[in-house]
């Protein structure tokens, strides 16, 4: 478990990358002490008046979240296909979101799954699909629903997850800037 001071460290660098990058000034240096050293897979997750704004991650646990964080934060600003990039007179609105993620665990199916505990990655091919644990809570998806989406996600019929697609699931640390500001 992460504490509450490194937490708000590592969402202070990312709401520092996005202010520079979006900015165009340079993105500030990182050192790789504590839990900015720590190897880590991670997504940053943006809202503006809470609807989604952007979300870019990192899966696997190789590289320093001291790195992670800020490339996925750059990502989830300006990378993100489903959006636009982001503009200065938005940041005052943009909510962010991190989840540091656990090893992906392979699985069978939907009795796998615990929905609000695990996040899901689907793939067939060269498809492949990811879905945070608060995705599922979120919707108010049942462990089916969780599963018929993230194929969905992936490019990949409903059923894929019955019809030989591979299934992990992950667990995740999941805080914001403002579950932490009370």
């Amino acid at each position: 478990m992460t504490s509450d001071s490194d937490r708000r460290r590592l969402l202070r660098l990312a709401r520092e990358t996005i202010t520079a990058h979006v900015a165009g000034a340079p993105v500030p240096s990182v050192d790789l002490d504590g839990v900015c050293g720590r190897r880590g897979a991670a997504f940053v997750t943006l809202h503006a008046r809470n609807e989604l704004r952007g979300c870019i991650g990192h899966l696997e646990i190789d590289d320093p979240l001291g790195h992670v964080v800020p490339r996925c934060a750059i990502g989830a600003c300006s990378h993100d296909p489903r959006f636009p990039a982001v503009v200065e007179r938005e940041l005052p609105d943009i909510e962010i979101e991190l989840s540091l993620l656990g090893p992906l665990e392979s699985i069978r199916g939907a009795s796998d799954i615990e929905i609000g505990r695990h996040g899901l990655v689907v793939e067939l091919g060269w498809n492949r699909g990811l879905l945070l644990p608060q995705v599922a809570v979120e919707w108010k998806w049942n462990a089916d629903q969780f599963l018929e989406h993230t194929c969905r996600k992936a490019g990949l019929p409903r059923a894929a997850w019955k019809d030989g697609a591979r299934l992990w699931r992950f667990e995740a640390e999941v805080f914001s800037e403002t579950r932490l500001a009370g």
